[in-house]
């Protein structure tokens, strides 16, 4: 175990301590990622560090008792699991704000890393599904209106929001019975994909509407 990931850990579990860290995991990705740094792209730059945030959370809160195999094998699971639900989402509807608005984005990759989440932590497969639903119906309608056409605001905090979501999102499922759901991810990802159709184009990362029509700022050192 790394010296910071003790560090970490030493710190407690309370909520405020661990809500702390998750938003700092989600930040760190998408400045790296403001400062033209290497990220890995899942599903989009700007929805980047909501998935890598929810696999920090997982590693450094709620895996202490498990060896060094188990838990990559655990990472493995999340990861894939993630993978797949992206797939979903892309093969039904969108990951694109540009087609989706930023429900396309950032809630997307809340239901990836909540249905990996559930996942690695036991949850069934009706259970992980659910956690996906959950994540995507509550960021529905959701806007893309980055201020300068930078996926800088809202959008770097805002994979704070999905990532604190997600985990929500994988608690609720967790203490849920999936067969008594009366909404299920087939039908939130159909209600997605037409609420795209709907969305006006300036809510399409066009910047032309929201957020980036409402904020001046100044881009000369950009």
């Amino acid at each position: 175990m790394t010296a910071w990931l003790q560090a970490i850990r030493a710190g407690g579990s309370h909520f405020k301590y661990t809500l702390d860290w998750v938003s700092c995991f989600a930040l760190a990705v998408n400045e790296e990622n403001a400062a033209f740094g290497r990220v890995v792209t899942a599903p989009t730059n700007g929805a980047a560090g909501v998935i890598p945030a929810v696999l920090m959370y997982y590693i450094a809160f709620c895996n202490e008792q498990e060896s060094s195999a188990a838990l990559e094998e655990k990472i493995y699971r999340f990861l894939l699991t993630a993978s797949e639900i992206g797939s979903i989402f892309k093969k039904g509807a969108t990951i694109s704000a540009a087609m989706g608005g930023c429900q396309a984005e950032i809630g997307v990759s809340s239901a990836m890393a909540a249905a990996a989440l559930t996942e690695a932590l036991g949850g069934s497969q009706k259970q992980t599904l659910m956690a996906a639903e959950i994540a995507m119906e509550h960021h529905l309608g959701l806007t893309c209106d980055p201020i300068g056409g930078l996926v800088q605001v809202p959008c770097i905090e805002r994979n704070t929001m999905g990532a604190i979501k997600a985990i929500t999102a994988c608690q609720l499922a967790l203490q849920s019975t999936p067969d008594f759901g009366i909404v299920s991810l087939d039908k939130v990802i159909k209600t997605m994909w037409e609420t795209a159709l709907d969305m006006n184009s300036k809510y399409k990362e066009t910047a032309d509407g929201g957020l980036a029509v409402h904020i001046p700022i100044s881009l000369a050192d950009c």
